[in-house]
């Protein structure tokens, strides 16, 4: 997870070297490896590293073509070189990824995206057609975002905060976005940032500027598969673990050991599993895990990790809540430097990113896309279309198990009716009456700053953004594997660990394992109210039975968080803070959320503390680098 940067100055004055140094610099926390720029003319390239693949050690750049004069700069990690380098008739396998890349675009052009598989973002150079092209991975795995002034200068680069370093872009905060963390709508759009004039190219999509035209349009979609019909689940359970353990291998290599998350969970137990099964067969040493434990040693997610822990060739450390303090401090100093307000509620998660840091890793597994791959459309509603109506209400009576549901089955089984029966359209419309966009009256938003922004219009956008039919299509279900959620998911995750130079890596999220998933039958993702079960059917004698089949879905997030922050002084005068003042909706509301007469009291002032800390965190920055 390199980071990388760069800019065309579309009024023909030549690219700024200080420019180029400042946008590198704001990227050296992301790669510490080395740091190199390249100018030619008007255009600038540059790379800090972040050396996480064997062939990345020696690879440079940005890199050049010397026939062709292209050049590029990448944060990249491909998982089909062998096929490429086949394609390409070339013989040299120590080639890096990223020329790997810039010798695909030479080739296919533009059409060079369909055949790459991995994680990636980068920008290449055309000095023959004198055009910057500019691409982002289908899943979201590494990000680009991007300023664009008509005439005078478009600059991209990994993150905000090092497009802002160039001269002539200003740092002007996205009230917008403001409004959409205090009312939660993270997954508002894929392309706004927290500043004016800075947007994220969304996954799956391209950058092309030629002759000082601008152009993006999404390149990458998921293949359509046929539905897969095997004999068995046994069957169909060895197919999936043949395609997840190929995910699982590519995001193994390394030059240095790679860890993995490991909670009491299915999807991160899964990958830990097979990833030292892997290792083991290569004779390799143990998976190192970390794996966030309670206090509490009754609690679910503590023991289904004690129980994960019995996976075979591991080394585990446990971060534990009751040992905080020792850590508290670099927690306080991560939290509060977050790079989006968003990220700041990552308690546990960059607890884990800091421990496998101090042991010296890089790279880092989990399993987060596990739920979105793996989701299924909504089982009683596709039984009873069926015509399989015993099979439904099993259905409705296992997911109450299962989740252990404060209400009986029949209302989830009525529901499955309405939506078996009930056409898509009146379901829609009547969800439009349903979400009329008003605000609430737990609303932290400021009325002023409610209508200021656009707030109403933003509640009923973000509602028709994230709207999801749970039905069996191939739409419907291509629609939930690449879900909003999913991808501001990874891209939050790709920002905490960045704060400590760490590549998360998800097979979950792989192409090949997408696809697979979208062939399958709509039982072998849920039966009898069991989640994912293929992938526990698939997980026979690799993972403890007591994870396989584990009920429920706790986590120990918010205990880490309550734990890191309850007697904390920073929230004691959070209300008062003058930055926040005319966002948050203060005077009799923030009197009681600061004297705790409030039932949510704690969360807000958490969430004004984010805020604040963000706000002023910013400040900060832009003193220390205006530019003359």
């Amino acid at each position: 997870m390199s980071g990388i940067c760069g800019f065309v100055s579309l009024d023909g004055k030549p690219a700024e070297e200080a420019d180029l140094n400042r946008m590198l610099g704001q990227l050296e926390r992301r790669g510490p490896d080395g740091t190199v720029g390249w100018i030619d003319g008007s255009i600038a390239l540059g790379h800090t590293l972040l050396a996480t693949t064997p062939e990345a050690q020696a690879e440079k750049l940005p890199h050049t073509h010397q026939q062709s004069g292209c050049t590029i700069t990448a944060d990249v990690r491909l998982d089909n070189r062998a096929d490429l380098l086949a394609s390409l008739g070339l013989h040299t396998p120590e080639i890096g990824d990223g020329e790997l890349i810039l010798r695909s675009y030479l080739k296919w052009g533009e059409d060079c995206l369909g055949r790459l598989l991995g994680d990636f973002a980068f920008a290449i150079w055309d000095s023959r057609e004198q055009l910057l092209f500019c691409a982002r991975d289908l899943t979201g795995m590494r990000q680009l975002v991007y300023h664009h002034s008509p005439g005078k200068v478009l600059v991209f680069a990994t993150e905000p905060e090092a497009v802002l370093q160039h001269s002539d872009v200003a740092r002007r905060l996205n009230e917008g976005r403001i409004g959409d963390f205090l009312e939660g709508l993270e997954a508002y759009d894929l392309s706004s940032t927290f500043y004016q004039g800075i947007a994220k190219l969304p996954p799956g999509h391209s950058l092309t500027l030629r002759d000082r035209q601008l152009r993006i349009k999404r390149s990458m979609q998921l293949a359509a598969p046929a539905r897969l019909k095997l004999p068995s689940d046994e069957a169909y359970a060895e197919a999936f673990r043949d395609v997840f353990t190929e995910a699982v291998r590519s995001r193994l290599r390394s030059p240095a050991p790679v860890a993995s998350m490991l909670s009491g969970g299915m999807d991160s137990g899964s990958v830990s599993a097979i990833a030292a099964r892997l290792l083991k067969q290569s004779q390799a040493p143990p998976l190192h895990t970390f794996s966030a434990i309670g206090t509490d040693p009754e609690c679910p997610e503590t023991r289904a990790i004690e129980a994960a822990l019995e996976i075979d060739h591991i080394s585990p450390t446990r971060i534990s809540l009751g040992e905080i303090a020792s850590y508290r401090a670099d927690l306080e100093r991560l939290v509060n430097a977050s790079a989006e307000p968003f990220d700041a509620s990552m308690t546990l998660l960059y607890a884990v990113y800091l421990f496998a840091q101090r042991s010296g890793h890089k790279v880092m597994l989990d399993g987060v896309g596990g739920d979105t791959t793996l989701g299924s459309p909504n089982m009683i509603a596709w039984h009873l279309r069926g015509g399989r109506v015993m099979q439904a209400w099993r259905e409705a009576k296992g997911e109450e198990q299962f989740w252990d549901h404060p209400e009986p089955a029949l209302p989830g089984f009525i529901r499955g009716v309405r939506q078996a029966y009930i056409p898509q359209w009146l379901r829609d419309l009547r969800g439009a009456f349903r979400q009329n966009g008003e605000r609430t009256s737990a609303s932290l938003v400021s009325p002023d700053f409610d209508e200021r922004i656009g707030m109403t219009e933003r509640r009923l956008e973000n509602a028709e953004h994230i709207a999801l039919s749970w039905g069996d299509s191939l739409e419907n279900r291509m629609k939930r594997v690449l879900h909003p959620y999913i991808i501001v998911a990874r891209e939050r995750y790709d920002r905490v660990a960045s704060a400590l130079a760490i590549e998360p890596r998800d097979p979950f999220l792989d192409r090949r394992v997408l696809e697979f998933c979208l062939s399958l039958p709509a039982d072998q993702l849920q039966k009898n109210g069991w989640p994912k079960t293929v992938l526990r059917r698939s997980m026979d004698g690799l993972l403890p039975d007591a994870v396989r089949w584990r009920a429920g879905k706790e986590h120990l997030g918010w205990d880490f968080t309550q734990s890191l922050w309850r007697d904390s002084e920073d929230l004691a005068e959070v209300i008062d803070s003058p930055l926040v003042q005319d966002y948050i909706r203060a005077a009799e509301w923030g009197t009681k959320i600061l004297h705790g007469e409030h039932d949510s009291s704690f969360e807000d002032r958490l969430t004004i503390h984010y805020l604040s800390a963000w706000i002023s965190m910013r400040g900060r920055v832009e003193q220390a680098t205006e530019h003359s």
